[in-house]
């Protein structure tokens, strides 16, 4: 068997059994059957089981058994939102129910995202041997590109764009990888503090954008119409909390720096988001409305 068939098997059966939380193998076979990945065949017992030793050694996925013969996640945990594993099964999971209608192909739209993915393989490449990359580097408005050399600490995808927060002696800095049009790796290595925490670096923040000088803020948000269930099921950030609700809005409390991008956002939703508090922010959202209307 092709190792793009079997690699779609394990996407499949992992993903079918988090969604079951509890599933037995004849129920797990009888959806096998049901779709186009088992060609008609059942699922024996024997392949399934190589099939759970594969998962685990390459997704960190252990599939265990309960006392019922029941299937299941060990560590669901693993797959919060946030984590590399969730992101990497939704990409793998939607891949191959595309892949299975390919008869619907006009009739399913995917949103475009850059892979750019020789400067990630590069980038990732970089972090794991530790060694400095050289980067050319282009800003927005500006002609002239910037040399940087810098050490690679982690990699970030956020609305649609790859970023690397990278470490120098001025400091760190983020760079986005479609505006860099050079980048080679260097012999010369570096050792990343031990205590840095990627997750934590950007906690404080909506996206990523970081400026420490900003100091934390209690942000209550209104949502109006469909935006106040929109943010209930997209939450804009890991504090977010409902702090009231009414019959025509919902009341969210945020807590973070509130940098240009997250203020950005909020300009974006027009007349759905409200700023409650800080007075401040409502004052600086409505003054850069006018300033759009001028």
């Amino acid at each position: 068997m092709k190792a793009s068939s079997l690699f779609k098997q394990y996407v499949w059966m992992v993903d079918t059994i988090r969604r079951a939380k509890r599933i037995t193998l004849a129920e797990l076979n009888d959806r096998w059957q049901r779709t186009v990945l088992s060609e008609g065949m059942p699922l024996s017992r024997s392949t399934f089981n190589r099939h759970r030793a594969e998962i685990e050694e390459i997704f960190d996925v252990i599939i265990g058994c309960d006392g019922d013969n029941c299937y299941y996640i060990v560590d669901d945990d693993t797959f919060r939102t946030d984590t590399v594993q969730q992101w990497m099964l939704s990409t793998l999971t939607v891949s191959n129910i595309v892949g299975e209608a390919r008869s619907l192909h006009d009739r399913i739209l995917l949103e475009n995202i850059p892979t750019e993915g020789e400067t990630l393989r590069k980038v990732v490449e970089a972090m794991q041997r530790s060694v400095n990359i050289k980067v050319s580097y282009r800003r927005y408005g500006r002609s002239d590109n910037s040399e940087f050399v810098i050490e690679p600490y982690c990699i970030k995808l956020f609305r649609r764009r790859w970023y690397v927060l990278c470490h120098n002696a001025k400091g760190f800095m983020v760079l986005s990888f479609d505006r860099m049009t050079s980048l080679e790796l260097t012999d010369e290595t570096f050792v990343m503090d031990k205590k840095f925490d990627a997750e934590a670096y950007f906690a404080e923040y909506f996206g990523v954008m970081t400026d420490d000088r900003i100091p934390m803020q209690r942000i209550v948000l209104r949502a109006y119409g469909n935006e106040r269930f929109s943010m209930r099921d997209l939450p804009l950030h890991h504090s977010q909390r409902v702090v009231k609700e009414a019959e025509d809005y919902i009341d969210y409390e945020i807590k973070l720096r509130p940098t240009s991008d997250f203020m950005a956002y909020l300009l974006s939703r027009g007349k759905w988001v409200e700023v409650i508090e800080p007075k401040e922010m409502a004052k600086e959202i409505y003054d850069l409305h006018r300033e759009s209307i001028k």
